[in-house]
């Protein structure tokens, strides 16, 4: 099944627009999770069951892995979410791209090592440093666009010699020429409602990935009044901090269950 099939059923069959990122800090897991023989993996693996009926996907960030020596944790995760929840797609957060040779190691790194469902990219380096995720024409390729960051707007709205923002010139990009799989979605945070707007008009009905929502302060209103495609889903609003430390103690995944209800209540109030 392409990514974006799996997409639509997965916001059909949960009614949810959430995203859960799987980002786990191996020094913020309770105790008796941090003694296992893989903590992260045990630590995701409870936060996936108790979260499973409320999300249209899950996103773990790579370098929460790689950068604590947890590969095998991060396989161990996407081969559970495979075997148990087999219709939730998996976006996995690397952010990769570079030249050609490179990237199609970074695309075989994605979808058949970790065998995600899709993988966010970065298009500062042009179309040919992610053309070898794009020709995955099953999977799904996340492009930043409209990142949440403070410092965004440094490089994503200078303007082009057109007269248009980058960001809107990237927006244009992927949902155009690049789309010739029709598996591209975009990055769109939700710390910039105004723009995720501006995004929306530009690239219809293509499916955008709206961090910043929870610890980073996004407002659910403003994200589906600007966000939303005219079927009343076309987000992926994750969030990560919020549902995932949702308590510290031995009750973290019973509350992570909880946070990620309140905020698909929440979402679903304004659809």
């Amino acid at each position: 099944m392409k990514f974006m099939e799996m997409l639509r059923n997965a916001w059909r069959n949960s009614n949810s627009l959430v995203c859960v990122g799987l980002d786990p800090d191996l020094k913020k897991l309770p105790e008796k999770v941090r003694e296992t023989e893989h903590p992260i993996f045990e630590f995701n693996k409870a936060i996936i069951d108790a979260t499973a009926a409320e999300v249209c996907c899950y996103k773990p960030q790579i370098a929460y892995y790689s950068g604590q020596g947890a590969d095998e944790d991060l396989l161990l995760t996407m081969r559970y979410l495979k075997s148990n929840y087999p219709s939730i797609p998996v976006i996995l957060d690397a952010k990769r791209a570079d030249i050609g040779a490179t990237t199609n190691m970074y695309a075989r790194e994605a979808f058949e090592r970790f065998h995600a469902d899709a993988v966010t990219v970065n298009p500062y380096m042009g179309m040919d440093a992610i053309k070898p995720f794009l020709d995955y024409a099953e999977k799904g390729v996340v492009v930043l666009c409209r990142t949440s960051n403070p410092g965004a707007k440094e490089i994503q709205e200078v303007k082009t010699a057109e007269g248009i923002e980058l960001y809107k010139h990237v927006a244009r990009l992927v949902a155009g020429p690049w789309n010739y799989n029709g598996n591209t979605l975009l990055v769109a945070g939700a710390t910039f409602p105004e723009e995720l707007g501006q995004i929306r008009t530009i690239v219809g009905d293509t499916p955008l990935l709206v961090p910043g929502i929870g610890a980073q302060g996004g407002d659910v209103e403003k994200v589906m009044k600007n966000g939303m495609d005219r079927n009343g889903t076309g987000l992926i609003i994750n969030s990560s901090r919020g549902i995932i430390y949702a308590s510290s103690g031995d009750d973290f995944a019973e509350a992570a269950g909880k946070a990620t209800r309140t905020l698909k209540e929440t979402i679903n109030r304004y659809r």
